[in-house]
């Protein structure tokens, strides 16, 4: 099926195609048709299916079929983060730039005054997140009376944030004539008895077992104890050479020592957070899409607002005490038909949250001695290059100082009768300084081997101290100094 076959507006078509769209997910064939045709939707589908693009388009579809008088607020997307915010509203750009309609997303953390003023000229789609629309709603910012359309979004994540009685209170503005859509990630007894209020005879479209993840993604598991998790990560992210990296916290402390750790290292790395302003979260956010930043560490408040077109790999440096977490963290990779890896840094102390994952996925995860064989397991097509940069950091400074004694060993052995030592005509170079060092390790992450032309250029940036001369007595030593041995004799007697 493709897109045209859905009966979307011409201008909708384009744009998806333009963005890189030829044919419609699952939750997207199914859903598309129902809410066109005015009905309501429970949806149900793991993360990274194109959930938002389900009920974008239809809404974007029907809202544009009218237009009533003044600019009142026709349709309301509720969702539990300010990024999933960001996200939508960024998709209702991209899809509806071809319409007449306007939107607008609030929430908090940022000053309202702006907001208020958007809300003040009018606007026919608004997105925002409970407790910032709550509060403009007092301030008399927001009118829903007369709503068209109302999408509550990651239903599940709301009642774990805490956010159920916002929503509910919410619910009591909103018209009785109206279109409800729910979606969520999974389907807790909670959110069952939520829809049961909200829906009127729904259509349930639910492509995934609730707790199912990515086929895409290959799940691994390596055992590491608190105080190694720092030096694991180090060498997870050098041997896996990926350029897109989401590493998962518990708490907010966490996530900025170990983004603080991985700067000391070297890496490009940054913290996201609920502490963190929204300027901060958003120009971190902006870095990993744009490649400025390689790694980014965020607590699971993140974890359903971050969308990060080929994201490769996925971190839990700590074991989600939740296991629907998991589902959702690990979903940030694997997405569009594309390949991800998630790692799993475990402890024994955090066994019991690994056998309740397993439980709620129906999988056991495979287990690893370390993190080179998780990378090499779950991806092969991977090359990893043959030279002294394929190892991992650790290893290859262990083997530089080795390599280093080992050398001046042999070269204090090697001497010949003169007492000089003996010149050698292939020599390994002694220890490359930190900028070749760096340069190594750059072509390790991008995966390049260097070819034997190379790895000569390269000898030849390496300076070496030229090896101390030795002579067999001390009359040798003046005569090689140009002192005479007269000379000599008054500077012994000064």
């Amino acid at each position: 099926m493709t897109f045209e076959a859905l009966q979307l507006r011409r201008e909708l078509v384009y744009a998806v195609q333009a963005a890189g769209y030829r044919t419609p997910s699952p939750i997207q064939e199914q859903a598309i048709p129902a809410i066109m045709a005015g009905r309501d939707l429970l949806g149900c589908a793991q993360t990274g299916t194109g959930k938002t693009a389900a009920f974008a388009l239809p809404l974007l579809h029907r809202l544009s079929q009218s237009a009533p008088q003044g600019r009142p607020v026709r349709a309301l997307i509720l969702t539990p983060t300010r990024e999933l915010a960001l996200q939508i509203d960024e998709c209702l750009a991209l899809y509806g730039q071809g319409l007449l309609l306007s939107h607008t997303v609030i929430f908090g953390g940022v000053p309202q005054a702006p907001q208020a003023e958007a809300l003040l000229r009018g606007t026919d789609i608004l997105t925002a997140t409970p407790g910032r629309l709550k509060d403009l709603m007092a301030q008399g910012y927001v009118r829903l009376d007369q709503l068209e359309m109302f999408v509550l979004d990651e239903a599940d994540r709301m009642l774990d944030m805490g956010f159920i009685n916002d929503v509910r209170h919410i619910l009591r503005y909103l018209p009785a004539q109206r279109q409800s859509l729910l979606l969520s990630a999974t389907m807790p007894h909670e959110i069952e008895q939520l829809a049961r209020g909200l829906l009127q005879r729904p259509v349930r479209v639910c492509v995934a077992p609730p707790a199912a993840t990515a086929e895409l993604v290959h799940q691994r598991v390596c055992w590491a104890e608190a105080p190694e998790k720092k030096e694991c990560l180090k060498e997870l992210l050098y041997a896996s050479q990926a350029q897109s990296v989401l590493v998962f916290t518990r708490t907010k402390h966490r996530a900025n020592r170990v983004a603080k750790e991985l700067e000391r290292a070297g890496e490009r790395a940054m913290a996201i957070h609920g502490n963190k302003s929204q300027t901060a979260r958003q120009q971190a956010l902006s870095g990993l899409k744009s490649g400025a930043l390689r790694v980014l560490v965020a607590t699971d408040v993140a974890a359903r607002g971050i969308d990060v077109s080929g994201l490769e790999l996925v971190v839990n440096y700590e074991m989600p005490n939740v296991p629907e977490t998991y589902v959702h963290r690990i979903g940030r990779t694997g997405r569009a038909g594309r390949e991800g890896l998630a790692v799993s840094l475990c402890s024994k102390e955090e066994q019991p949250y690994l056998q309740a994952i397993e439980k709620e996925i129906r999988r056991s995860l495979v287990i690893c001695e370390n993190v080179q064989q998780a990378v090499q397991c779950a991806v092969p097509k991977t090359k990893l290059s043959t030279s002294r940069c394929g190892l991992s950091l650790i290893a290859a400074e262990k083997q530089l100082q080795k390599e280093d004694i080992m050398q001046q060993d042999r070269a204090e052995r090697q001497t010949d009768s003169t007492g000089r030592r003996r010149k050698k005509t292939e020599r390994r170079p002694a220890r490359a300084p930190k900028s070749t060092r760096a340069v190594c390790a750059a072509e390790a992450r991008g995966g390049v081997a260097q070819t034997e032309q190379e790895r000569d250029d390269s000898i030849q940036l390496i300076t070496r101290r030229a090896p101390a001369q030795k002579y067999a007595s001390f009359e040798e030593y003046m005569k090689a100094r140009g002192i005479h041995s007269s000379s000599a004799d008054e500077q012994r007697d000064a």
